[in-house]
């Protein structure tokens, strides 16, 4: 299951100009800055910064600037009045509550040959499955994620979260199946004494290993004498896995990230909420004062002095005495409500959520009202879970070819399936009802596994037998 040959052919790169009709005298070099360049320049890593921002909180609202109609009639910034930039992320609630649904509770390994169960158990432990999930909130935000498969300083099998907006992908298929190389692009910094410099840093992964650069504006300089290595040694000689260990983890099969679907509302659940909140803190303002034989003013310096002031200067034509009148203005709350409802649900909806304070979750929700609240999410899901499952069985060929270089056992034909334990809620009255009545209907193993305060089917059937012993003596 491995190759032994060292790098030396470039042909993944040939391959990849014939398909983008590049003329052949164009060096390798010369590619990868070209890839580079239009990788960090592409509308598809700004939608990735844009999910991560957003889900850290950093959202279009924040550079919002209040303007009002200037004197010639042209939009003018102001500063002296409320310009709140208030941030309501229900984006973020929607990426926890999505992945949290599928992960949030440990998946379970299910094969035949307990033997090689036990050794999948041990590769997919805790700090796998803690990866995995910011693998999933990466996916989500990005549209991909990825996890590189490695051998660590102990010589043990690990694996790597990057970050999908430093990976540049070159896939063999229009389908995104396979990859023919990868190019990871990254920052380093650097200290030279008390002086802070940041280098960027490249690396191609291809079936022949590792080359590691420096990028210096157009060149790529090798990075150390070791810049070209095999994946991993053993002693003193190097090796090569068969296959490139990058497996991408896809949101949906078009890698279209979820900000996609819910900026726009999320940008406008901000804004009225900010409004909001600008119309209480100018509520001395909402008595428009009104002067009387006072300098009159074209229409430009009225809108300005209207929105900056909240007053108003007119001269009567027939120069009767001045006064002072009041122009009352009502900020209606209820409006406001209504709107940011609306959006909010707006968000849930089109991101395939779920409202956890749904009506239908009442005192005594049943089970069809729980999956009549669960569905958008459940068929999101779906989709997201077929998408592991094809990562997942990448990821099995380099654990089946790990424990074989281990001496642990040849199980390449062995049959392994990864279950996801979805996060939903139930009503445990119900089922647990429902179990009694199925005693004698189907096996006590059976109804074991599904009440909802068993978590070792194995451990509680040994349990439940110990007990009837002891009741029979």
């Amino acid at each position: 299951m491995f190759s032994f040959q060292f790098p030396g052919s470039q042909m993944p790169y040939i391959n990849a100009l014939i398909r983008q009709g590049a003329e052949s005298s164009i060096s390798d070099s010369e590619f990868i800055i070209r890839e580079i360049k239009e990788f960090m320049a592409s509308p598809k890593r700004a939608d990735m910064i844009k999910g991560i921002n957003y889900y850290r909180g950093i959202h279009d609202i924040l550079k919002r600037k209040r303007t009002v109609i200037g004197a010639e009639g042209k939009p003018q910034v102001v500063e002296n009045i409320p310009n709140n930039r208030i941030i309501n992320n229900q984006y973020r609630k929607m990426v926890e509550q999505k992945s949290n649904y599928i992960l949030g509770k440990p998946f379970a390994v299910n094969c035949e040959n307990s033997e090689y169960s036990d050794l999948l158990k041990a590769v997919f432990g805790k700090g796998f499955q803690r990866t995995l999930k910011g693998i999933c909130e990466d996916s989500l935000n990005c549209g991909i994620g990825w996890l590189y498969i490695y051998y660590d300083e102990m010589g043990e099998l690990a694996f790597k979260r990057l970050r999908p907006w430093e990976i540049i992908p070159e896939w063999s298929d229009e389908e995104h199946r396979e990859l023919s190389y990868a190019i990871r692009v990254y920052d380093v910094v650097l200290y030279e004494g008390k002086k802070r410099k940041v280098i960027t840093k490249a690396e191609v992964f291809d079936s022949k290993g590792i080359k590691r650069f420096i990028v210096d504006g157009s060149r790529l300089i090798p990075d150390g004498t070791e810049w070209k290595t095999p994946y991993f040694y053993r002693g003193d000689k190097g090796f090569n896995w068969e296959k490139i260990p990058l497996i991408p983890f896809k949101y949906n099969d078009s890698e279209i990230p979820l900000i996609k679907f819910v900026k726009s509302l999320q940008d406008g659940l901000n804004l009225m909420i900010s409004n909001y909140e600008n119309a209480m803190e100018e509520e001395p303002r909402n008595t428009i004062l009104v002067l009387k034989n006072y300098d009159g003013e074209n229409l430009g310096e009225f809108r300005k002095n209207l929105a900056e002031y909240g007053a108003v200067k007119v001269r009567n034509a027939d120069g009767s005495n001045g006064g002072v009148d009041t122009l009352s203005v009502e900020v209606n709350s209820d409006n406001y409500s209504v709107i940011i409802d609306i959006l909010k649900k707006a968000i849930i909806e089109n991101a395939m959520g779920y409202d956890a304070k749904d009506d239908r979750l009442g005192a005594n929700a049943n089970k069809m009202n729980i999956q009549s609240m669960y569905s958008d999410i459940d068929l999101d899901a779906n989709g997201m879970e077929t998408e592991y499952q094809a990562a997942f069985e990448k990821i099995i060929w380099f654990v089946n070819a790990h424990l074989e270089n281990r001496g642990k056992g040849s199980f390449e034909g062995e049959r392994a399936e990864i279950i996801f334990n979805r996060d939903i809620l139930i009503n445990e009255s119900e089922v647990i009802e429902n179990c009694v009545k199925s005693k004698g209907l189907i096996s006590d193993e059976t109804i074991v596994a599904q009440h909802p305060w068993i978590e070792d089917v194995k451990g509680e059937m040994e349990r439940m037998r110990n007990n009837f012993l002891k009741e029979s003596v």
